[in-house]
């Protein structure tokens, strides 16, 4: 199968590297992680795509406005676990499409992504994406 086209609401299977992780010097993610493609824009130059995902984790948010929690029927739907998860808004990894950090869904070997974000909920994360950003509370790690 080939890999998916990096469009925003894409679920993928990432290896994330989170901030505080990037500050202290590390340069890979220490396990694969459900992520939420929220930018996807084309370098007119050269054609390259620059990425950003935001991380989905199962811990709660340590601050709530930093994050949104994926409702359990549109996890059923991206055939993701029961356990309750959140988007978090306030930090993303920064990557040239397809990157190094892609992967695999197990068991297989070739599936990259779960399927998209209902528009709603999409919409809702990026308004509050948005609003952390523009306040100045946003952190991004590069992955190149």
């Amino acid at each position: 199968m080939a890999l998916p086209d990096p469009r925003l609401g894409l679920v993928i299977s990432y290896s994330y590297l989170w901030h505080h992780e990037h500050n202290a010097g590390r340069d890979e993610g220490t396990k694969s992680r459900t992520c939420v493609i929220v930018l996807a824009i084309e370098n007119q130059a050269d054609g390259s795509l620059l990425v950003r995902v935001a991380p989905v984790t199962h811990s709660p948010p340590g601050i709530a406005v930093a994050a949104l929690e994926i409702p359990a029927a549109v996890k059923r739907h991206l055939g993701l676990d029961d356990a309750r998860s959140w988007v978090v808004l306030d930090e993303v990894n920064e990557f040239a499409w397809p990157g190094f950090d892609l992967r695999p869904i197990p068991p297989s070997r070739d599936r990259f992504a779960y399927g998209f974000l209902p528009p709603r909920l999409f919409d809702q994360i990026m308004a509050k994406v948005a609003q952390i950003w523009a306040a100045g509370q946003g952190k991004s790690s590069p992955r190149d």
